[in-house]
């Protein structure tokens, strides 16, 4: 994080901006939306901001700046195109610790201006850092487009009910979720719809009906995708952030784990080879139990949690007990990784048929029906057969595939660090060899595998 973000209460504050030409002017519109009490100091005076004295308020002082200037005041902008003048003002305003600006010098700044979204009360402010300020304001345009100003007037609502809410829900986290289905809900909605007498009664309607009763928690079985978070799905998303507790695996990413509430209680329950953080009979109970407390409980897996996830066996549990759950699918590590990999896991000239296996080792093997998966016009996905790989190439030999069978092994998938190693039946152990991967990987067999020279897009690790 190159900068912090805050937000500063300007309001009946005294502001100086050092220059009176157009930047100046865009910074005082901004300053004087926020309330500030605004000096100006310049020799020269454009029309603009000589217009904007009677309207904004403005003290205008024509003269040079000084640095005696600078003792009463809040915050400093300087937008002149003079650098040494630049300099004097951000060197004064440092020595006195006042927070200062220079337009376009984030060198002498001791802040940034962002992009502003203004939905007041509810503010969104964009930066780049000053790395690329356009880019900062084409951001800025597209969350200007998804969120409509009527979400302005629902944080006014809520302002208004705020203090109401609070005496009479004391248990923080139920007011919480008191409020997330205001906002979800037919009170949002009638907001959205300009109705706001009709938000109003239908809110304190429900906040006289509410009775105190302890929600019942719910577990969210979600499916993380094979690693990058933007292919996360909309649902999963929104069931994410609004979760109480995070329980999550191994094969989630960090990116992921960061897209949920700050304040979330973050539970790892992930497995490696022989060692598991948490049996999965425990994790089955742990799920229950945080429901059974009254949390709204995020169970992310990587992939889906239907493939080779277990979240059949998790469900079963909660079902038995009478805990309400949801299933959100997710896209599954064998076509995120074939997609991101140039590798069709069905092409009509290649195979016509798809198998999902694990290759997990059970007492140092890899016990599979080899005939099956030995059959020709076919795509073979294994899932966790990095450690068996050189078995699996030789029992597939054995039971009748070609030795010159096309193989890929893919590392890490869908992400920063893809890495896709192809080879034949016969050679693709040796390869994996002399190379250090880093799991999750995924092994694809099949004569596809010869089109990932051809289709690859997605740029791989060294």
């Amino acid at each position: 994080m190159d900068y912090f973000p805050l937000f500063f209460n300007l309001k009946g504050q005294d502001c100086l901006v050092v220059g009176a030409g157009e930047i100046a002017a865009r910074k005082i519109e901004l300053l004087t939306r926020a309330g500030a009490k605004i000096t100006v100091i310049a020799r020269e005076i454009s029309a603009v901001v000589a217009a904007m004295q009677t309207s904004h308020s403005l003290v205008i002082q024509q003269t040079s700046f000084a640095p005696i200037d600078l003792k009463q005041f809040r915050l400093i902008i300087s937008a002149t195109d003079n650098i040494e003048t630049n300099k004097l003002v951000a060197k004064t305003a440092t020595e006195q610790r006042i927070p200062v600006n220079v337009v376009d010098n984030p060198g002498l700044s001791s802040f940034i201006f962002p992009a502003i979204v203004d939905r007041s009360p509810i503010i969104i402010a964009v930066s780049s850092g000053g790395a690329a300020p356009v880019l900062a304001r084409l951001l800025r345009a597209k969350i200007e487009s998804v969120i409509p100003p009527a979400y302005g007037r629902l944080a006014s609502l809520a302002e208004k009910f705020r203090d109401r809410v609070k005496q009479h829900i004391k248990i923080a986290p139920q007011r919480r979720i008191f409020w997330e289905n205001v906002f979800q809900g037919n009170i949002a909605e009638q907001v959205f719809s300009d109705n706001q007498q009709a938000a109003e009664q239908l809110l304190n309607q429900t906040l006289n009906d509410y009775d105190g009763t302890v929600n019942n928690g719910e577990v969210y079985l979600i499916g993380a995708g094979p690693g990058a978070a933007d292919l996360l799905t909309f649902r999963a998303l929104r069931l994410l952030q609004q979760a109480d507790v995070i329980v999550y695996d191994r094969l989630v990413s960090p990116e992921i784990i960061d897209l949920a509430r700050r304040d979330a209680e973050k539970i790892y329950v992930g497995k490696q080879r022989q060692h598991h953080a948490l049996p999965q009979v425990s994790i089955n109970q742990l799920l229950a139990d945080l429901a059974k407390a009254g949390k709204r409980v995020a169970r992310l897996k990587g992939g889906d949690p239907f493939i080779f996830g277990r979240g059949g066996e998790e469900i079963e549990t909660l079902m038995a007990q009478g805990i309400h759950f949801q299933v959100v699918p997710g896209i599954t590590a064998a076509s995120g990784c074939a997609s991101y990999a140039g590798i069709p896991l069905t092409h009509r000239d290649h195979a016509q048929s798809c198998v999902f296996v694990t290759g997990h080792l059970k007492d140092d093997c890899v016990n599979l029906n080899w005939t099956q998966l030995a059959l020709p016009n076919q795509t073979v996905v294994i899932y966790m057969g990095l450690i068996g790989l050189e078995q699996i190439c030789q029992s597939l030999i054995a039971h009748g595939s070609a030795k010159d069978l096309p193989i890929a092994l893919i590392q890490q998938g869908t992400t920063d660090n893809q890495k896709v190693i192809t080879g034949t039946l016969e050679t693709l152990p040796a390869l994996v060899a002399d190379q250090t991967i880093k799991a999750p990987t995924l092994i694809i067999i099949g004569t596809v595998v010869s089109l990932h020279d051809k289709l690859k897009w997605f740029g791989e690790a060294d």
